[in-house]
């Protein structure tokens, strides 16, 4: 009981916090040991192996968003269960995900392992960053199921409301990527190579401690590896959340693909401030994003329960706190914007590129956690194809017709002009979340997940 949130009663406010507070500095802490990895390179092998590194990002999200989308689906369905007191449903759960994880896991490393350097050429990525990339996607996805593992262990976690685990689990993890980092970059001038293993073998501790932790569970999230096996109505469940989830975030990925090749075009310094521009994004992204999973597994919980005025109640009271965290960490950035560009290089162009993206999209960030929040509220009361939908439309397809069209005119070909197409593609996508939300409510009660 002291690992787990019931959140079918008692305070919103009070177990949304308790429950997201843990999962945000979880998320923090990945986000600042990628960090690491794009600080260490930057500093100490070029801005060459940064742009490597960092470029590589939109092209890992595009290749494992569809897998993590079962993630969510496996939280989704576990917490409906926990909520509704269902212990076989969920004991079956448990070992569906498991399972999955692996056979994602193994999928991911043939596609990855095989198709990264055919993919970056197809990104234009420039010839003195291409190879450099390549290697490093070629380690780290070598690697992936053990990512695969402890992402969905930890969403079997965060199901019950456990996320201080995950937390104490990546600070050891990180703290040993971190060490290896310095010791292969630095003292073995293993470039992106050093970063890439670093990584595999923090990804590989945190799927062990993962798997540790389930094995010795007292209740029906225990994980008994003799029990491992594929339940199709179980996984039916979790696919039809988690298959709409993945490709939201495929589309997502594909159409940062999109931009990023078209950043590419602007060369090497270009790409490095990006990459450096995007890690300091995700400290705030993570923030707001811990509060919007902590939105998911409350609508889960509660829809398993009935208890559907809770559900109303915490859709608006997360994305209130969302709105402020994003917002108040946008404004603290901006303030100390050169100063935290210069953590990542030393360069006075490489963090002139920096601030063109973060000038643009720290005006506008909370809007993209109040659509993250949004979208999981929608997919937490068991609508998984709605979020998809209009985020194709609306951020995804919008952003490509942009690129395609206005970024093409001479006198709009410019940095600046791909930047603004993700405030805009916010605000568009939330307003339609928020009234396809207030539309499924009304009809809540009525259907299962």
């Amino acid at each position: 009981m002291a690992n787990q949130i019931d959140m079918t009663e008692g305070s919103i406010f009070n177990k949304l916090v308790k429950f997201s507070i843990p999962l945000v500095f979880s998320s923090f802490l990945q986000v600042l040991f990628n960090a690491v990895d794009v600080i260490v390179v930057g500093r100490f092998a070029g801005d060459n192996s940064l742009a490597a590194v960092g470029s590589t990002g939109s092209l890992v999200n595009l290749l494992v968003n569809l897998f993590m989308g079962l993630s969510i689906g496996t939280n989704v369905v576990a917490a409906h269960y926990f909520g509704a007191k269902k212990s076989k449903e969920l004991k079956d759960t448990v070992h569906t995900a498991m399972l999955v994880s692996v056979y994602s896991g193994i999928a991911l490393t043939i596609i990855g392992v095989f198709g990264a350097e055919y993919i970056l050429k197809l990104m234009q990525a420039p010839k003195e960053v291409l190879d450099l990339a390549a290697v490093y996607l070629k380690i780290y996805f070598l690697g992936i199921t053990a990512t695969m593992v402890y992402n969905f262990g930890s969403a079997l976690l965060r199901a019950k409301g456990d996320t201080k685990r995950p937390l104490y689990i990546l600070s050891l993890a990180g703290i040993l990527n971190l060490i290896l980092n310095l010791i292969f970059v630095i003292v073995f001038k293993m470039n992106v190579a050093g970063v890439a293993i670093a990584t595999v073998i923090s990804q590989v501790l945190s799927a062990i401690l993962v798997v540790r932790i389930l094995l010795k569970e007292e209740d029906s999230f225990r994980l008994n590896l003799k029990q491992l096996k594929i339940n199709s109505h179980i996984l039916l469940k979790i696919v039809k959340i988690g298959i709409p989830a993945g490709c939201q975030g495929i589309m997502f990925s594909f159409s940062n693909v999109i931009i990023q090749s078209s950043i590419n075009t602007f060369g090497a310094i270009a790409i490095a401030g990006n990459s450096a521009a995007l890690n300091l994004e995700g400290f705030i992204y993570t923030a707001m994003n811990g509060f919007s999973q902590g939105a998911l597994t409350f609508c889960s919980q509660n829809m398993g329960a009935k208890e559907y005025k809770r559900i109303k109640k915490a859709a608006f009271e997360s994305q209130i706190i969302v709105f402020i965290i994003g917002a108040l960490l946008s404004f603290i950035f901006y303030i100390f914007l050169d100063l935290l560009l210069g953590f990542y290089t030393t360069s006075p162009e490489v963090v002139l590129a920096g601030r063109k993206r973060l000038i643009i999209i720290l005006s506008t960030y909370y809007l993209c956690g109040m659509m993250d929040t949004m979208a999981n509220c929608i997919r937490g009361i068991g609508h998984s194809l709605a979020p998809v939908i209009i985020t194709l439309i609306g951020a995804c397809l919008f952003r490509m017709f942009w690129i395609f069209t206005i970024f093409q005119i001479p006198k709009f070909h410019t940095e600046t002009v791909i930047y603004l197409s993700y405030p805009i593609s916010w605000a568009v996508t939330f307003l339609a979340l928020l009234f396809t939300f207030v539309k499924f409510y009304k009809k809540i009660g009525k259907q299962e997940i």
